[in-house]
């Protein structure tokens, strides 16, 4: 079982364009399409339909719209808050270009909070969760440490907790690598090289850079750190090593929306099947490249996952 926390879902409005973005001007879109999202949302559906136990865990107004967009396929698990989830925009262009445009969301008080911590050890302890991931940003009102709050609850008060991956940036990650001790983070370059208040140096290239940045973290501050590039495929540091792994070839970006959701679910997939280090960074690449080669939000089913070769390489 996988459980994942949405701290702060949003109903997404994505609109497909035939032409490039131009920015002052009236274009006529070629298609729009809403869904119920949110990182962690967007990783229990991967992982719904590749076939794992998973529960998705969020603060939902009970009459809120973005209910009725979940629907009831999905396990989920609400706390009641007062307000509504957010709405995103996210504009796409045939080349694949992607323009979001993303609202705060409702304010997290104090007492929903603590609803949200208690929630999640529930759902942990109910289905025996062998991990717990922890995604996306935190709305308003939320303390930078409520991801660290939630796994020291979860570690806690379980007799046999599950390993944590959390998916998110700025100061809710620095506060997570300063006292979470996660099992897994899931930043992509540019997150990862503000958390190391670094540059990415020019000359180099870019897995070689994550690698040597991830260093620093991997094992001291978290278990393993998955990084990853887009285009340029993604970076898996433990405590053996590091790891590259290449996109399949011929893989056309329609959307990168959802792209890294899918890739920690391709990760947690593998892991689940008991896959070695390399084998759960391949299934990480597969399913991330599954989704950016679809339009719109659509998120990658097994059979929308590219079968060509993945090339793994060893960054020592």
């Amino acid at each position: 079982m996988i459980v994942t926390l949405t701290a702060n879902p949003s109903l997404d409005r994505t609109v497909e364009l035939d032409a490039p973005l131009a920015p002052g001007e009236v274009q006529s879109a070629a298609s729009m399409r809403e869904d119920a999202g949110g990182k962690g949302i967007n990783v229990a559906r991967v992982l719904h339909d590749a076939g794992d136990a998973v529960r998705g865990v969020l603060p939902l107004a009970p009459a809120d719209p973005y209910g009725a967009a979940l629907g009831s396929e999905l396990p989920t698990r609400a706390v009641p808050i007062a307000g509504h989830a957010r709405c995103n925009l996210t504009i796409t262009d045939p080349a694949g270009e992607t323009t979001k445009l993303n609202l705060p969301g409702p304010t997290l008080d104090a007492d929903t909070a603590g609803a949200l911590v208690d929630a999640v050890v529930d759902a942990c302890e109910g289905d025996g969760a062998d991990w717990l991931a922890l995604c996306g940003s935190l709305p308003p009102g939320a303390d930078d440490d409520l991801y660290v709050r939630i796994i020291r609850a979860v570690r806690e008060r379980l007799a046999d907790p599950p390993r944590i991956a959390v998916d998110t940036s700025g100061p809710a990650l620095a506060a997570v690598v300063a006292d979470g001790n996660a099992d897994l983070i899931k930043p992509n370059e540019l997150e990862l090289a503000e958390l190391a208040d670094a540059r990415l140096p020019e000359g180099i290239p870019v897995e070689r850079a994550v690698a040597d940045i991830s260093r620093a973290l991997v094992p001291a501050k978290v278990g393993a750190a998955l990084i990853t590039l887009g285009g340029d495929g993604a970076v898996l540091v433990d405590a053996h090593g590091a790891v590259h792994a290449t996109i399949p070839p011929n893989v056309r970006v329609r959307s990168t929306v959802g792209a890294g959701d899918s890739s920690l679910a391709g990760y947690l997939h593998a892991a689940q099947a008991g896959a070695s280090a390399p084998e759960r960074l391949a299934s990480a690449v597969r399913y991330g490249s599954g989704t950016a080669a679809l339009p719109g939000t659509r998120l990658a089913t097994p059979d929308d996952l590219p079968t060509g070769e993945i090339v793994l390489t060893d960054l020592l």
